[in-house]
């Protein structure tokens, strides 16, 4: 049996969609496992990541445990699922980690949960994906009320990839092991700037859609508004300062799954109706 915690989430619900598609026992950790549709046979179990005490049947008869990053207690949690005879641990993580910036907010949690996972004595994986494709359904509000997208960073070249290949390499470590003690930095197969993602969406979509590129003071402005200051710091000192080069290729997918990552423009043709239909 396979836990997916953030099993709603972009990877979270590719993996259980894939590891049911191949026949593994997959079970979905929700808040309320009454209120998400799963693929027929996925068991749904409700748990607080932030609350392991309330994890006990989420984790009854589990094996393979997929991890998100960055809750309390992770010690505790581990504890827990080693004792209920959970072997090994897929930990979703980030580029980010292998900085071991502490005073860097999005750095220090992605370290510290390695680190966590590293102690906890189970079998380990680490997934070091870049930037999500799917981190452009943030344009969305923009597209429809106009073709004008605002862009953050604009002179960021991102090897983003589709969350579905980070759960298909996340699939093969937790169903066959051959990747325990692995880290496992993945990435797309092109560094993009916003401005060519903007491009290929124009094409897909059909719409004139223009980039405007804000500068550095007004994608702070814009990212103060929406996120606590320490992390606005955080993506400052990646993408203004430098300190994270998210631009170089990696062929990781390709090598733990035998087949190329998916492009920008696949990910794109295959949500197409989320940006014609902001409900689909």
């Amino acid at each position: 049996m396979i836990l997916v915690t953030g099993a709603t989430g972009n990877i979270g619900s590719e993996l259980v969609a894939q590891l049911s598609d191949a026949g593994a026992r997959v079970r979905a950790l929700l808040r309320d496992e009454h209120r998400a549709e799963l693929p027929a046979g996925v068991e749904g179990a409700s748990g607080d990541l932030n609350r392991p005490e309330t994890l006990a049947e989420a984790l009854d008869g589990v094996d393979g445990l997929f991890l998100m990053p960055g809750y309390a207690g992770m010690p505790d949690l581990l504890a827990r699922a080693k004792k209920a005879g959970v072997q090994r641990v897929a930990l979703l993580s980030g580029g980010s980690a292998a900085l071991e910036d502490m005073d860097n907010a999005v750095s220090r949690y992605m370290t510290q949960s390695e680190r966590d996972v590293r102690e906890s004595g189970l079998a380990w994986t680490f997934l070091r994906p870049r930037s999500f494709m799917s981190n452009a359904m943030r344009w969305l509000p923009q597209l429809a009320i106009g073709e004008v997208v605002r862009a953050q960073f604009s002179g960021v070249r991102v090897a983003a990839i589709d969350p579905a290949d980070i759960a298909a390499v996340a699939a093969v470590a937790l169903t066959t092991g051959g990747l325990d003690g692995r880290i496992l930095e993945l990435t797309g197969p092109q560094a993009l700037l916003p401005a060519d993602q903007v491009a290929v969406l124009a094409e897909v979509l059909g719409r004139p859609l223009v980039c405007q590129n804000l500068t550095n003071e007004e994608t702070r402005a814009e990212l103060e508004a929406s996120m606590p200051a320490e992390y606005v710091e955080a993506f400052i000192s990646f993408f203004v300062d430098g300190t994270l080069d998210e631009s170089r290729i990696h062929d990781t997918v390709r090598e733990v799954t035998g087949r190329d990552p998916h492009t920008f423009e696949q990910w794109a043709r295959a949500h197409a109706a989320a940006f014609v239909d902001p409900t689909a």
